[in-house]
């Protein structure tokens, strides 16, 4: 990952090209699944962008994120090969998990993207362990887990969120509040104005801030971190944004009008960090939109070789499940056939 630094022009530039990229790899991503390209399901993350990418500038290289199951844009944030992301989405062996995981499940542990996650809520306590490495090792590092609305539903979320206050862990838990648990208005799913007010439980500082502004997520997160890193543990920040599309692709979004999106998207983050740098002189109209065109033209070389890339081979099916050799586990792969069955060792017909 290479840091941002939003404090500095360079560093405001790479931040509206990341939230560029993020918008234009998972608007790419969503119209290939609408042709039928990309197997299993898809969810996300435009118009969330500012979150992301405002929460990753904040961190140091070393430090950990955990993700949910939209996380697309996490993975950029964090700084990962959209190349290698675009290949795991077509289940190719060029992805950062050899095509295995698919989109819900990329995962970079050496750049500290500790995984994209099917599971609601499961972020915060993978984020709590990474913190307690942390501070076992004596280690400068901190790790912030990126969860929704909904998650915060979820007991194992209170339990992670519990035990990182107890023990006064560097851990950072950022909520992305897009209004929506899947079909549900989030003021109908908890019985608090602010998502933020959950930190009261614990006694550790809550914030709700603009996550429509990356520069109040960085802000908010950069504080975070600071408190994180000098053994304050951590903090709860929420950060309200909206997600454009539906929950997943092919959510028929009747909870919601169009009238309902453009509200939001009158506030988009990328326009207005980029309307606020052009006004800056920190970038010109035609330099944004050659950006624009570069990002685009990455993408569309992204999905190409993803195209081009082959499938894991079947013999593969059980590597990288253990890190130490499993004596089942080896049998299974040593009967395993390139059509998928599984040979008989008994001299019988295979079933």
């Amino acid at each position: 990952m290479v840091v941002i630094d939003i404090e500095t022009e360079d560093g405001q530039r790479e931040a509206l090209r990341r939230m560029q990229t993020i918008r234009s790899f998972d608007s790419k991503a969503g119209d290939l699944f609408a042709d039928g390209e990309l197997p299993g399901f898809v969810h996300l993350y435009v118009g969330e962008e500012a979150v992301g990418v405002g929460a990753c500038s904040a961190l140091e290289e070393n430090d950990y994120i955990t993700s949910t199951h939209r996380g697309h844009g996490h993975c950029i944030a964090k700084g990962l090969d959209p190349k290698q992301m675009m290949s795991e989405l077509y289940g190719k062996s060029g992805g950062y998990c050899n095509g295995k995981g698919g989109s819900m499940h990329i995962a970079d542990v050496d750049a500290g993207m500790l995984g994209a996650n099917g599971i609601v809520g499961a972020g915060p306590p993978l984020a709590t362990g990474a913190a307690l490495t942390a501070q076992l090792k004596g280690e400068d590092k901190v790790a912030l887990a990126f969860f929704g609305d909904g998650a915060v539903a979820q007991g194992q979320v209170h339990e992670a969120i519990n035990i990182a206050a107890t023990w006064n862990l560097p851990a950072i838990f950022v909520v992305e509040n897009n209004q929506y648990g899947e079909a549900t208005p989030v003021e109908k799913q908890h019985n608090v104005q602010n998502l933020s007010e959950t930190a009261e439980a614990y006694n550790i500082p809550g914030f709700t801030v603009d996550g429509m502004d990356i520069t109040a997520v960085y802000e908010a997160v950069k504080e975070a971190r600071k408190r994180a890193a000098d053994g304050q543990g951590p903090t709860f920040i929420e950060a309200e944004t909206y997600r454009y599309h539906g929950h997943f692709e092919g959510d028929q979004q009747v909870y919601r009008t169009q009238e309902d999106v453009d509200i939001w998207k009158d506030r988009d983050a990328i326009e207005t960090f980029k309307t606020r740098l052009i006004d800056a002189g920190v970038i010109t109209e035609d330099e944004y939109d050659e950006m624009k065109a570069e990002i685009d033209e990455e993408i569309e070389d992204a999905v190409a070789e993803a195209k081009e890339a082959p499938y894991p081979d079947p013999s593969e099916a059980y590597e990288d499940m253990f890190s130490a050799t499993v004596p089942e586990i080896s049998q299974f792969s040593s009967q395993m056939r390139a059509d998928g069955g599984r040979g008989r060792t008994d001299g019988g017909e295979d079933q």
